[in-house]
């Protein structure tokens, strides 16, 4: 990256204000972008970060403040954005599901024309794909629908990042790691890296602090609308990362329990298409799945959690509850509330004469609210209102609300901000103390470690088992990829 390259503005926001009724979502923040640079943009959820990204691709008009393309002001709008090479990758992904991998990129690229678009479309994100995750086995001819939600993501980066006759200026990615494994996510940071290396720009936002430290020429904190800090990536430590965002450092891991295994399991299953190793989970257990993503962990969950629930009528009493991975497709509702997608599964204890007792409706919604810092002014607002990693929350508030002594989670941590993750591990491992059991599928290996024992998967079926001081990054990724099986 020249200094010359590094100086032209390919998009700047200053002094931005957005409100939304009461709550300032943004006061006065200033964010410039230049080309070849990438650019790390962090904060806890509800800073103010998606607000931003939605004036930059105009998606929102601010209320006051001004934003210029090139060094160029006047039009606004998601028009002038696309015009002016800007693509962002949200989230919440925007593939229209029920079209294929090929008609999604004919959508995005409105240059794909004429009697051939099909083929020029479909050679254009397989390009694409191959570029940045080399290796992948999606089929461009796949409806979205049946893709994983990590596949779903890879097709959305790839799209955004292609070009018919000339490639974007700058791509902002929302959180694009979410639902990728760390070799598909190291596989994205090394492209992000070529890819401003050849003059190009990234805004990338991601709560895992160790890309946006390895990836960022620059990095811009934001703290309840505005920005706190703006400076080079390598004047940053994970550290002074978190304080700058308002957060208090925490050294001490959990103490992990090696000893609860005595007595039966309170869950248990045969090994998965018959080989590899059965799965067992004790009371009061913290129980990590791990390995490359798509390789049975979700299925496993589902699994486990229809073992004790019907697939139509749910059980009497709830014996597991079920936090969801893929919030938008299976996880809220998004017509109703907050306070609606949160107590939604403990409705039954909330009753008197199957009528649902407002008031302590109410009470389990705002309490819970104060002890996960879901961050709304009301919780009657609807669920959208909420920015993803608030959403997330609410996932989760709901499974802990219950009365289940089991928890499944599907990467339930997603989109959330290091702050509130330092919180919930604290509540997880209180509830672990009272007995319940937790069974976690983790994409971010750092969650992995915080786990009693982690199961390691391959090709579908469990090949190690790592207990205690085993469970380390290098002994999850030998078994990942050697497939042999431990006991």
């Amino acid at each position: 990256m020249n200094e010359v390259t590094a100086r032209r503005e390919v998009v700047a926001a200053r002094g931005i204000k957005v409100t939304f009724g009461a709550v300032k979502a943004l006061d006065g923040a200033d964010l410039v972008i230049h080309a070849g640079e990438c650019v790390g943009l962090v904060g806890h959820n509800g800073a103010g970060k998606s607000t931003i990204v939605n004036v930059i691709n105009g998606g929102l008009t601010p209320h006051a403040g001004e934003i210029t393309h090139a060094g160029k002001g006047g039009q606004h709008g998601i028009s002038a954005a696309r015009a002016s090479g800007i693509r962002c990758v949200f989230q919440e992904l925007s593939l229209c599901p029920n079209l294929t991998v090929t008609e999604n990129a004919r959508i995005m690229h409105a240059e794909l024309a004429g009697w051939n678009w099909r083929t020029k479309a479909r050679a254009l994100v397989e390009r694409k794909l191959q570029d940045i995750f080399p290796g992948h086995r999606i089929d461009c001819d796949s409806t979205v629908d049946d893709l994983s939600i990590a596949e779903r993501q890879m097709v959305e980066i790839a799209i955004s990042f292609a070009g018919l006759h000339e490639k974007p200026k700058l791509v902002i990615l929302d959180e694009p790691t979410s639902s990728l494994d760390a070799g598909l996510a190291a596989q994205l940071m090394a492209y992000i890296r070529r890819f401003v290396g050849e003059g190009g720009s990234v805004l990338l936002i991601s709560h895992i602090l160790g890309e946006i430290l390895s990836t960022s020429d620059r990095i811009v904190v934001m703290k309840d609308g505005r920005v706190v800090a703006d400076r080079a990536a390598p004047e940053f430590s994970s550290r002074s990362l978190v304080e700058a965002m308002g957060n208090v450092v925490r050294e001490q891991e959990w103490l992990r329990s090696p000893g609860k295994r005595g007595g039966a399991p309170v869950l248990s299953t045969p090994p998965r298409r018959g080989h590899g190793l059965a799965f067992e989970a004790h009371r009061g257990e913290m129980v990590g799945l791990a390995g490359l993503g798509g390789h049975g962990q979700t299925e496993t969950l589902l699994d486990l959690y229809l073992s004790r629930n019907g697939n139509w009528w749910p059980a009497r009493e709830k014996e597991i509850s079920f936090v969801a991975g893929d919030r938008g497709l299976n996880g809220t509702f998004p017509l109703w509330s907050i306070l609606k997608n949160l107590s939604i599964a403990s409705l039954r204890n909330l009753s008197s004469n199957s009528i649902v007792d407002r008031g302590r409706e109410a009470s389990l919604g705002n309490g819970w609210k104060k002890r996960i810092e879901i961050r709304t002014p009301d919780m009657e607002n609807h669920i959208l209102s909420l920015s993803g990693g608030n959403q997330q929350k609410v996932l989760f508030a709901r499974a802990l609300a219950t009365t289940a002594r089991i928890v499944l989670m599907d990467d339930p941590m997603r989109g959330v901000d290091v702050g509130t993750k330092q919180e919930v591990y604290e509540i997880l491992r209180a509830e672990a103390a009272g007995g319940r059991t937790f069974i976690w599928y983790s994409t971010e290996m750092d969650e992995i470690r915080l786990c009693d024992r982690v199961y390691v998967f391959r090709e579908g079926a469990i090949v190690a088992e790592l207990v205690g001081d085993e469970i380390t990054e290098q002994n999850v990724l030998e078994a990942s990829f050697a497939g042999g099986e431990a006991a």
